[in-house]
C-alpha cells in the first residue's frame, strides 16, 4: 500500500511521508502532520486503508491515529472521510455505522462508480446516518477523483431504469 500512495502521490504532483516500515501507525501520523505543519502545507491527507469495522483492534488504533494527530496540529483531524467501494452494497451500510460511531465520520467517498456498481447502497448510508457524500471515484486516474454532484450521481442511478421502461 505504501507503494502504492506514493505513486498516487507522484501523480497528483503531492509531497508524500511514508514514515519509516513497522513503525507504530500513530507514530508516522504524528510525524506526517507535524512535517506537513511544518512545512506549511495546505492540507494533509492521512490513509488509514486496511481498517476492517469487524476488527475492534484496528477501531482501537483509529481512534489513537485521531488523538495523535490532535497532538500534531491542534483541531486535527479536521475532516474524516470514509472510503466506500460502491460494489459493497449492504456492507457499506455497517462500515458508515461502526467508523460514524467511533471515528466521527463526517464526510464519504464513493469509488469504483466507473464500473457496474451505481452505488445506490450510499443513499440508505446517507439517510440513516446523516453522512454527506463529498467525493466520488470514476475512474484510475487524478481527474477521475470529483467532487460529489448530487444531480449526476441520481441521474445515473436511475439512467438505466429510464431506459429499460422506455423499451419496455
Amino acid at each position: 500500500a505504501i507503494g502504492q500512495l506514493g505513486i498516487w502521490a507522484q501523480r497528483a504532483g503531492a509531497d508524500f511521508f511514508p514514515g519509516t516500515e513497522g513503525a507504530d501507525p500513530a507514530s508516522v501520523v504524528f510525524d506526517g502532520v507535524k512535517h506537513g505543519v511544518e512545512g506549511g502545507y495546505d492540507h494533509i491527507l492521512v490513509d488509514t486503508a486496511g481498517r476492517l469495522h469487524t476488527k475492534a483492534n484496528l477501531l482501537e488504533e483509529l481512534k489513537k491515529v485521531r488523538r495523535v494527530a490532535g497532538k500534531a496540529c491542534e483541531g486535527a483531524p479536521h475532516q474524516t472521510l470514509l472510503v466506500l467501494d460502491a460494489t459493497n452494497g449492504q456492507n457499506a451500510l455497517a462500515q458508515a455505522e461502526i467508523f460514524s460511531k467511533e471515528t466521527g465520520v463526517d464526510g464519504l467517498v464513493l469509488t469504483k462508480l466507473d464500473g457496474t456498481a451505481k452505488g445506490g447502497v450510499v443513499l440508505g448510508v446517507c439517510q440513516t446516518h446523516r453522512i454527506p457524500v463529498r467525493w466520488v471515484g470514476v475512474g484510475e486516474k487524478v481527474p477521475d477523483l470529483r467532487p460529489f454532484q448530487a444531480r449526476e450521481f441520481v441521474d445515473a442511478l436511475f439512467a438505466e431504469a429510464d431506459g429499460a421502461d422506455e423499451s419496455a
